[in-house]
């Protein structure tokens, strides 16, 4: 079932708006993620959607009916919870059942979609238990099991994942994309954790400020940021960003005079940019010449990520791998160096071109989630 979102914003005091001017379409069985900082109104407009908060303007299109003033049970949609909302007196199987019984089901239509959809989330065994019998991924599946039993076409997560732990996490993200999928559901799923969007969703929706900074698929949004925010929000370590002047005379962007980025094309502005992911830089123990120092550095096994002050005054993240058997030490000198993509923003923040060659070494989405999600 297809969501269409006309204009939509929220204001709660008539003067500030916690969202304001949300126009997408959800197709259908898409794995839609909502992506964003605390309080940027991700769970808001998920519960607009869901009809449990009313919308200050704008509308709400579900296979083409509008639905904007609609109670929640008319949407033909379920909801999946951050807190799980399981009632504890009730067992796993009630609980599944809980929602099918106040439609007043028949009871063997009951039974048939509750044993279904516990033995999808494989807790056909626990079904006598109550939950807190059971552990935190457990809980998650039962609430997950609830939602597929009401046989609803869309389901809305809210930050399902966030009281796991790390290894939980990760298992369970692999178990609800293919939940999603093999039901053709169409998910609309919130979180404030890129990995889990970038893993797991169709498209993203990256919101700031009450609005959409940029929807497109993982790809799309970590290879081709709209705006310093979306840089900087995916990508662990997180983008380096740098002040530069274009020097019309070299066609460089100057960051210091020991730091520039070669441009291509003549370039009409003054001031700009420069977003370098931190594979985006090399960095070499210096011989001679030398532009910066060793503030801190983390081994992580298969990589370092070394902090550096350039002589200029601006701190960095590089990551650098560990088959280069660097021993760092604090204050040592270092020659850092661009190399592959780099990205340039205009002063307002806004992407105006993307420099470099991809045949440099810096991450592909796919290298960038498998070492996020470590």
């Amino acid at each position: 079932m297809t969501i269409e979102l006309k204009n939509i914003g929220k204001s709660y005091d008539g003067n500030s708006w916690t969202l304001n001017g949300i126009t997408t379409e959800i197709e259908s069985g898409e794995f839609f993620a909502i992506v964003g900082p605390s309080g940027c109104g991700k769970s808001t407009l998920l519960r607009m959607i869901a009809g449990l908060i009313s919308i200050s303007e704008g509308e709400i299109e579900i296979d083409g009916k509008d639905v904007t003033n609609l109670p929640p049970q008319d949407r033909n949609l379920t909801m999946v919870f951050q807190n799980y909302a399981l009632f504890p007196f009730l067992s796993v199987r009630d609980n599944v059942a809980f929602g099918l019984k106040e439609h007043k089901m028949d009871a063997e239509e009951i039974k048939r979609r509750v044993d279904e959809a516990l033995d999808m989330v494989n807790l056909t065994e626990y079904g006598d238990r109550k939950p807190r019998d059971l552990s935190g991924g457990q809980r998650q599946r039962v609430a997950v099991a609830r939602a597929i039993a009401s046989d609803a076409e869309i389901c809305l997560m809210d930050e399902p994942l966030s009281n796991l732990d790390a290894q939980l996490r990760g298992k369970m993200r692999s178990e609800i994309r293919m939940l999603q999928q093999k039901l053709g559901l169409t998910m609309i799923y919130v979180t404030h954790d890129q990995v889990e969007a970038m893993t797991m969703a169709d498209r993203i929706m990256v919101l700031h400020d009450s609005k959409i900074q940029q929807i497109g698929t993982p790809l799309e949004i970590y290879n081709h940021p709209a705006n310093t925010f979306v840089a900087e929000f995916f990508g662990t370590p997180r983008m380096n960003l740098l002040e530069a002047t274009y020097d019309a005379r070299l066609n460089k962007l100057v960051v210091d005079e020991s730091l520039e980025f070669d441009c291509e094309d003549g370039m009409d502005r003054d001031d700009y940019i420069v977003g370098v992911r931190p594979s985006g830089f090399s960095v070499e123990k210096a011989a001679g010449r030398s532009n910066a120092r060793v503030v801190n550095a983390e081994y992580l096994g298969n990589m370092s990520i070394v902090e550096l002050e350039l002589d200029g005054g601006d701190e960095i993240r590089v990551t650098v791998d560990d088959d280069m058997n660097h021993d760092w030490m604090i204050n040592q000198r270092m020659l850092v160096k661009p190399q592959g993509i780099f990205y340039i923003f205009d002063k307002t923040g806004k992407l105006f071109a993307k420099g470099g060659s991809s045949n440099g070494t810096s991450r592909s989405e796919e290298e960038f989630v498998a070492t996020a999600a470590r």
